[in-house]
């Protein structure tokens, strides 16, 4: 089967990484860190907000099932791309909404849908377009929100409510349950 990749960085990467694993499509997702300038960060490093990493996602995906233009469209729909360095009460650059294209393609699609996401939301979006190279997040943090369900606090109130909308939203794309 052959698959493509997008990064995406949408705040705390436990959120994201639980909505794409349920898309159609995905075949993996992976947490980690893009964007800043310090080689192989940890969780501790890119905390203080100091190495100018974000928290992001790296997805796997068959274009044949969902397309890079679908995997943006649900992007501006699952996080708020019009609030600066922040996502609900997570606050520093590492959270900002950024997108790292990985050739030309993707970034001309990914220019198209910022433009387009302006149109859903009344503020302005501050999604940048970004280079970097990628680092996977420690173990711990993979598949984060799969193994922890709503068992933490963060969870409870961050990320579940988060995901629960998502299925709503997007019950006909999601990938069949067990």
């Amino acid at each position: 089967m052959p698959t493509d990749t997008a990064i995406l960085a949408g705040g705390c990467f436990w959120c994201v990484e639980a909505i794409y694993d349920d898309l159609q499509g995905v075949t993996a997702v992976e947490s980690g860190y893009i964007g800043g300038c310090t080689t192989n960060p940890t969780y501790k490093d890119i905390c203080g907000g100091d190495t100018g990493h974000a928290e992001a996602i790296l997805v796997r995906f068959d274009p044949a099932v969902v397309s890079y233009e679908d995997l943006l469209d649900i992007f501006f729909h699952i996080h708020d791309p019009t609030t600066l360095n922040r996502q609900g009460n997570d606050v520093g650059t590492q959270y900002r909404s950024a997108i790292f294209p990985l050739d030309d393609a993707q970034r001309a699609v990914a220019e198209v849908a910022i433009v387009k996401a302006g149109a859903l939301w009344p503020d302005p979006v501050v999604t940048t377009i970004e280079s970097g190279t990628w680092y996977p997040a420690e173990d711990y943090h993979q598949e984060y929100y799969a193994r922890t369900g709503d068992t933490t606090s963060y969870c409870n109130f961050v990320v579940g409510p988060k995901v629960r909308k998502f299925r709503e939203k997007y019950a006909d794309r999601l990938k069949p349950r067990d």
